[in-house]
């Protein structure tokens, strides 16, 4: 063989093996993952501090990030093979509870949402007949659910009109609803439009009936990889640490990477309590974290999401959360 065919034998070859890797999902010895996330504090803060301590890399895994709206999206862009994992808040836990992912990690305790309405409007009584806009399937929906059972109201007593988060912002800020289920930081930008409107309730006034963790998920796919969801879990418990111990940083860090005032992303972190990993290794082992999501399971079978109660262990991957400890 000349020297001519020997080098083109060897460039063959060494295509042939990157395209095995891109098959796989891996590249020079590392995983690629894809990963969405909602662009506000508890959405963001992990992935901040893990690109920021190069925390990814540390775990052999290459990361893509995506930015969405909301959890059910990525729910769906999940099951089209478009992202490996995700991050949903409490609205949406009833997509992995129904079997469309599994929850590989919980985040925090939500405090973050909100029934809005017009100024004139005081009571969550007083939202019969009203246009309310709600973002389906989301906490907005769910708050504005516990919200109107708390008056004696069903869905059927309003004129109930369903948007994505972005336009209830426009929406409210345009007159053309009354009331919405929304969240902040979202909420500050209709307030800078409508600053004389008025919150009717927000998560913590049904902390006795039901518990608003946020979480991470996989696709059932990525799940089933146990040594990415492991990296995966490791990064997201590293990240967590860091966050509890640095939270100061960890703002200017979500700040930076979201392109925000520091002071507006510090005051959406206030509307949440952080769990750090050993905090959700000792709610896991005392079974804290199966009654939150038991408790959920009950008020989304009554909100007609899921037709019975699944058992969390079959959706919610907490021992290998745990035993992801380095």
């Amino acid at each position: 063989m000349n020297r001519r065919s020997f080098v083109a034998l060897i460039a063959s070859t060494t295509l042939l093996a990157a395209c095995g890797d891109d098959d796989k999902g891996s590249s020079g010895g590392t995983t690629k993952v894809n990963f969405g996330y909602i662009g506000d504090y508890n959405g963001t803060s992990l992935l901040a501090v893990a690109n920021d301590q190069k925390l990814w890399a540390k775990h052999g895994l290459e990361v893509s990030t995506k930015v969405f709206t909301n959890g059910p999206l990525q729910v769906t862009a999940l099951n089209a093979g478009d992202l490996d994992f995700g991050y949903i808040g409490p609205g949406a836990v009833w997509l992995p509870a129904s079997g469309k992912a599994k929850i590989v990690a919980l985040n925090s305790l939500g405090n973050a949402d909100r029934v809005i309405a017009k100024a004139g409007i005081t009571d969550l009584s007083q939202l019969k007949g009203k246009k309310v806009g709600v973002p389906e399937g989301t906490s907005g929906d769910m708050i504005l659910t516990l919200a109107l059972q708390k008056a004696g109201l069903t869905n059927n007593d309003i004129q109930r009109v369903p948007m994505d988060a972005a336009t209830i912002v426009s929406a409210f800020g345009s007159g053309a609803i009354d009331a919405a289920g929304i969240w902040y930081p979202l909420l500050n930008n209709i307030k800078a439009k409508k600053p004389d409107l008025v919150e009717l309730a927000k998560d913590a006034d049904f902390a006795d009936k039901v518990s608003f963790p946020t979480a991470f998920v996989a696709s059932n796919d990525a799940a089933k990889d146990t040594a990415k969801a492991t990296k995966v879990v490791q990064v997201l418990r590293e990240a967590m640490d860091y966050r509890k111990a640095n939270p100061d940083q960890t703002v200017k860090l979500v700040a930076a990477m979201l392109k925000q005032d520091e002071a507006a992303v510090k005051a959406d972190a206030a509307n949440s309590e952080m769990l750090d990993s050993k905090t959700i290794d000792g709610y896991n082992a005392d079974g804290t974290a199966a009654k939150w999501l038991t408790g959920m399971g009950d008020y989304f079978v009554g909100a007609g999401k899921l037709k019975e109660n699944p058992d969390p262990a079959t959706y919610y991957l907490g021992d290998a959360f745990t035993k992801a400890a380095a």
